[in-house]
């Protein structure tokens, strides 16, 4: 099933995607996409729901998220591109939760940023606690895939002193959506086409086939060092093609649309603004 969550900025309600691709609204069901909702997640009849009109705002489908981790450097050829060597264990990062916003809410430079980039990413949802899991054991944790740009501003993360969480973590930074889709229905997180196009032109095309580290690979290293909870969100790399690694570099500048894919997982669009 594919999820969703939708309204206005702070006041989304849960829903979900109905065959024609039209949202069901789910708030008679549950009350959120959040939390313990996450470790068994309605199964109903979509068409027997109430239709929500128009084309309301997207939020992120997963509210409340706990914790907002990321892997870094977790394709081989990301990693050439920016110069370092593949890790021999994952990266891991935080990015701040309040960087989420919807998958096409517009994408704000924050004060002093010199060099933004992009980076379309494989989200993982946590549904159920995760603790000292096998790699065999991990997936069955999973409540769901999504979409994530993992926005970054390369001079803070790079030029300055501290930890990669400082470029990671600006207002609108952390795009996730447009749907949460359940792993039945998402296929083998290890198969997966992720693109994303800047101003109409590719840049990034990759597969999560080369991945280094596998989403059950992830799940179990992270689960070693601290608990996984419903609602955490993953991000689990990010294939060739940033700004960052083309020569020259490309940063973001205001009106630059930024458009994501992954297979099966759905789209995001994001126009670029500068804080004021």
């Amino acid at each position: 099933m594919r999820f969703v969550r939708y309204g206005e900025i702070g006041a989304e309600k849960p829903g979900v995607l109905d065959a024609q691709g039209r949202i069901r609204d789910l708030s008679g069901i549950v009350p959120d996409l959040a939390g313990a909702v996450l470790s068994s997640l309605p199964q109903v009849d979509s068409d027997s729901l109430p239709l929500v009109a128009g084309n309301p705002r997207l939020g992120a489908p997963v509210g409340q998220v706990g914790k907002f981790i990321c892997i870094g450097l977790n394709y081989a050829d990301h990693a050439a591109e920016a110069g370092m060597e593949p890790p021999a264990m994952p990266i891991v990062f935080m990015k701040a939760t309040s960087a989420i916003c919807g998958p096409n809410d517009p994408v704000y430079l924050p004060r002093g940023a010199a060099k933004g980039d992009w980076e379309v990413e494989l989200g993982v949802v946590i549904g159920k606690t995760a603790k000292y899991v096998t790699e065999a054991q991990a997936l069955d944790h999973v409540a769901g895939y999504c979409v994530i740009n993992d926005v970054s501003e390369r001079a803070f993360q790079l030029d300055r002193v501290g930890q990669w969480t400082k470029g990671k973590s600006a207002d609108t930074f952390g795009p996730i959506g447009p749907w949460l889709v359940t792993p039945d229905e998402a296929g083998d997180p290890q198969a997966l086409g992720l693109t994303l196009d800047l101003n109409g032109q590719r840049v990034q095309t990759g597969t999560t086939a080369t991945m280094i580290f596998s989403v059950a690979q992830i799940i179990s290293h992270l689960s070693e060092m601290m608990s996984l909870q419903p609602g955490d969100v993953i991000a689990t790399g990010t294939p060739p093609g940033v700004g960052m690694g083309m020569k020259p570099p490309r940063y973001l500048t205001e009106g630059d649309v930024m458009e994501l894919q992954i297979e099966g997982l759905g789209q995001q669009r994001q126009e670029v603004r500068r804080d004021a």
